[in-house]
């Protein structure tokens, strides 16, 4: 029988990883049964199947003025210890409501128990576990201890107790083996690893039109190479060596596109690329357009664009992350049969290079080596043809819809038992 399952973030909108992924998990959910729910601060869900509590996004004022006061320091005054709480209770209150309102069954918790950017949420919903033992999935994406700007900071305490929490009815999924590892050496709390996925055995279906009126939004021709980096701008995204590669690789047809716009924290970063690609000689496109989820089609605006709808334009994608906790953008680009240019970033290393993926490859610099393997791929479409065909099938058989699948089935069978 199905089980009602509610899905906790601060946000739930956009383009996002954790985003992207829980609208994955949703749609193999509900292809074996399940009904899913949403609670967030920020939803682009139907609105009969979700529970919008304004305060639980991250940039909530009253949030980002508790980690103005909490990170960065070492000392927490007692008026921001009574806000946490404050905001705390208010939160726990509205969790109550949504599992109350949609009769759930089972919560996943996508990042919210794992990355401290609203801590009176994952405090709230940590309690709220312990109080009713409903049994819930922590999906992991990114910990504290990832993230230089949490080092420093006066909630120690709050961090052992929810990011994340030690309690017998959660079961911990992490996206990388050096997530599992560093999980079980902190906290001594065991992890299953389920990667991030794509439908590889259903291949996009493409609009053409759709797509041609994208290319034609950005004022690109028929003659232009689309180079795009399929990213938020943010600093760990590395899209500074984008634009050295389409510098190097010396063809005025050659326009570096960046899907994604940058966020607020993230504007001093914009306007340097901005500069340094003019410095360059590169022609540099920060696409001004709502770009919206292709995993949750019925809430598309027809004044939206989708991801779906930038790939398939593309005739190269670069990826030269300094870290990810996995990489989405990765998986798309194989999953729309782009090549592709990636840095060598430490969970590629570990996790998805043994795979014997077909990559143009840089460690940490852009070699003459490595420019000139994307020039003969950007000229040769019999190469790019067989780099891309080679990607997919490895894709197909370990970053498919059916191993997201088969490891959802184990966790709740393990919580509910065999369906009768």
């Amino acid at each position: 029988m199905g089980k009602n399952i509610g899905f906790v973030s601060t946000r739930f909108a956009g383009t996002d990883g954790v985003t992207l992924e829980s609208s994955k998990w949703a749609t193999v959910l509900r292809r074996n049964g399940h009904s899913c729910f949403w609670f967030a601060g920020k939803l682009d869900r139907a609105p009969e199947r979700s529970f919008l509590a304004p305060e639980a996004f991250f940039h909530h004022q009253e949030n980002k003025w508790i980690d103005a006061q909490v990170f960065g320091k070492k000392r927490r005054d007692a008026v921001v210890t009574d806000a946490i709480h404050s905001l705390k209770s208010a939160l726990k209150l509205k969790l109550r409501e949504f599992i109350n309102k949609f009769s759930i069954d089972l919560l996943i918790a996508q990042n919210v128990l794992t990355i401290p950017m609203h801590i009176p949420l994952g405090i709230a919903l940590t309690e709220l576990l312990a109080e009713t033992q409903i049994p819930t999935i922590a999906h992991h994406h990114d910990f504290f201890w990832e993230r230089t700007r949490f080092i420093v900071n006066a909630v120690g305490d709050y961090l052992r107790m929810a990011f994340p929490p030690n309690l017998s009815n959660i079961e911990h999924v992490v996206i990388n083996s050096a997530a599992q590892e560093e999980l079980a050496l902190r906290t001594g709390l065991s992890s299953i690893i389920i990667p991030n996925v794509l439908d590889f055995e259903h291949p996009p279906v493409v609009d053409a039109t759709h797509t041609e009126e994208f290319r034609k939004s950005i004022g690109l021709t028929r003659n232009d190479s689309l180079i795009l980096q399929p990213t938020r701008i943010i600093q760990r995204k590395g899209i500074e060596h984008a634009i050295e590669l389409v510098e190097d690789l010396n063809d005025p047809r050659c326009k570096l596109v960046v899907s994604h716009e940058a966020e607020e924290e993230d504007y001093e970063y914009s306007v340097w690329l901005t500069e340094n690609a003019r410095e360059r000689g590169v022609d540099l496109r920060m696409i001004d357009l709502r770009i919206s989820n292709p995993m949750s089609p019925g809430v598309n605006d027809h004044d939206k664009y989708s991801l779906w709808d930038v790939y398939p334009h593309a005739d190269f994608i670069t990826y030269p992350s300094l870290y990810e906790g996995f990489g989405n953008a990765f998986l798309e680009a194989v999953y729309f049969k782009k090549p592709l240019l990636i840095n060598r970033y430490a969970t590629f290393v570990r996790d998805i290079e043994p795979r014997g993926f077909d990559l143009a490859v840089m460690d940490g610099f852009l070699t003459r080596a490595t420019v000139q393997k994307v020039r003969e791929i950007l000229e040769s479409p019999a190469r790019r043809d067989q780099m891309v065909n080679t990607n997919y099938a490895i894709a197909a058989r370990h970053y498919s819809f059916a191993v997201l699948e088969r490891w959802l089935k184990t966790i709740l069978t393990n919580f509910f038992g065999m369906p009768a």
